[in-house]
């Protein structure tokens, strides 16, 4: 283990923190808030600790896959602990857990809450909240890797692994600093084209900055104590639209901004199954619940809003969903696992493994009637190698395990069964409410700090894909061989 380098790497993730600690601190001097020394506090801190750390550059620049596992998480760690001090301080959260676990969710971008009305929180408060949405929804290993670090192919691409969603993590231009980069201005400029869109739908400006800013991490944690159920119809349906957009593979993205043939980006398989699941979805909801409502544009942009806020694990609603239909819960809860694209802010499991695994389970079928042939899984045309198709077996079977676990030790807690399963379900799959009492009218207060650290466990294990957070936890990680 290169202590050095992970000692490095991480005094440029706690001054970058110090840094962003600053925009909350702006916040509440715009709106003449006492709340601003507590961040303008810990965001000193964080810097003299930053300084500190990065003072000394280590002699050792070798860098490996088990060092960048290991910096990734620790980095998500050190910046949640940092990250809920302010709210701790300035009085808004009257726990240290809770801030934790406030904290942990914000940046993980899963939107669990603790608490029972945000609107009592302090402008500074509410906006370090949803800004720790978008800083995690891409990644801050990633925004060090396109702003600050210089190019380094030696370890680059091992944090860019551990950091970023899916099976796989592909290079969009030769560099991984450039592929940072083009990733993040894409993010950049979404987040300003919702923003400049709410706006024009009337919203306020410092809702409409909380609300992009949230969106585009899929994160949730909402300013109303309703979340977007009272905002007017044009919000809500331009929500939903950055919502899934926030949800598809960015490489479509830039393959619409530079290829020459921009139907490629529609033939992405994944793609093109992420939106077959959004409308199948829609489509069974609406018809499941329009006898109870009567009004069928009013069902299908109530459902499309709640199946984009639920498969691209946001967590935003417009309306709880606890009520409806059990078939229609049963979508949500079912969607909640399958999650976005890989390669997008969003979280679950992600669709190519779910391709990847139908696809798999369909060849060892055919294995019996064709007992000697020969069958590869293929992806947009190109084989998925057997490497690729053993890692998602593995995630999987890992997923289950620690989902399985998490389920047990909640239950401890001595709610209902749909309340165990489900709080485990949206934090693990980084989505924020579930059913009954962490419904989207509920929240996660009630647990025990037991039950609230197994659950940032699972925010933590499920944003990162669980291997870094694993490492973590093995002994034989940490020697030096």
């Amino acid at each position: 283990m290169n202590f050095g380098i992970i000692r490095y790497i991480l005094g440029l993730v706690v001054d970058l923190e110090g840094v962003l600690l600053l925009f909350p601190g702006l916040v509440a001097y715009l709106y003449h808030e006492k709340e601003g020394y507590s961040f303008l506090l810990v965001s000193i801190v964080c810097l003299i600790l930053g300084t500190i750390s990065i003072i000394k550059k280590p002699k050792d620049r070798e860098f490996y896959s088990k060092e960048g596992f290991v910096v990734v998480a620790l980095s998500w760690v050190v910046l949640s602990i940092f990250g809920a001090l302010p709210m701790y301080l300035c009085g808004d959260i009257e726990q240290y857990i809770d801030a934790l676990f406030e904290t942990v969710s914000g940046f993980t971008t899963t939107g669990a809450s603790i608490a029972d009305n945000v609107e009592m929180f302090s402008h500074a408060t509410n906006f370090w909240r949803c800004f720790t949405h978008w800083i995690g929804g891409m990644g801050v290993l990633v925004f060090i890797l396109a702003i600050i670090t210089p190019s380094n192919g030696g370890y680059s691409m091992h944090l860019m692994k551990a950091e970023s969603p899916g099976p796989s993590v592909s290079k969009i231009v030769p560099r991984i600093k450039d592929t940072a980069k083009i990733l993040y201005k894409i993010y950049f400029f979404m987040t300003l084209a919702q923003m400049v869109c709410l706006l024009m739908a009337g919203m306020p400006l410092f809702d409409a900055i909380c609300t992009a800013v949230g969106t585009a991490g899929t994160g949730g944690f909402g300013i109303k104590a309703d979340s977007m159920a009272s905002y007017n119809a044009a919000i809500q349906i331009i929500v939903t639209v950055f919502m899934i957009l926030f949800g598809v593979n960015f490489n479509a993205y830039y393959i619409l901004l530079k290829a020459k043939e921009k139907k490629a980006a529609f033939e992405i398989e994944e793609v093109r199954v992420y939106f077959l699941i959004i409308f199948m979805s829609i489509a069974l909801i609406t018809i499941n619940i329009c006898n109870d409502v009567k009004n069928i544009g009013y069902t299908i942009r109530h459902t499309a809003f709640q199946v984009g806020s639920i498969i691209t694990t946001t967590g935003f609603a417009t309306k709880d969903f606890n009520t409806w239909p059990q078939l229609s819960r049963a979508i949500l809860v079912l969607i909640m696992f399958v999650g976005a694209c890989a390669g997008s802010t969003g979280g679950g499991m992600k669709v190519s493994r779910l391709i990847i695994l139908i696809k798999s389970a369909k060849r060892e079928i055919s294995y019996f009637i064709h007992p000697r042939c020969i069958k590869t899984i293929k992806m947009d045309g190109k084989t998925v190698e057997k490497e690729q198709v053993r890692d998602v077996h593995a995630f999987f079977v890992t997923y289950v395990m620690i989902f399985v676990g998490s389920v047990l030790i909640v239950s401890l807690d001595n709610f209902d069964a749909v309340t165990n399963f489900t709080s485990v379900a949206a934090t693990f799959n980084n989505i924020g409410p579930g059913l009954n009492v962490v419904g989207p009218t509920g929240n996660f207060a009630q647990f025990s700090v037991l039950s609230k650290i197994v659950l940032m466990l699972d925010m933590l294990a499920g944003r990162l894909e669980i291997y870094p957070m694993l490492l973590l936890f093995m002994p034989k990680a940490w020697t030096r061989n």
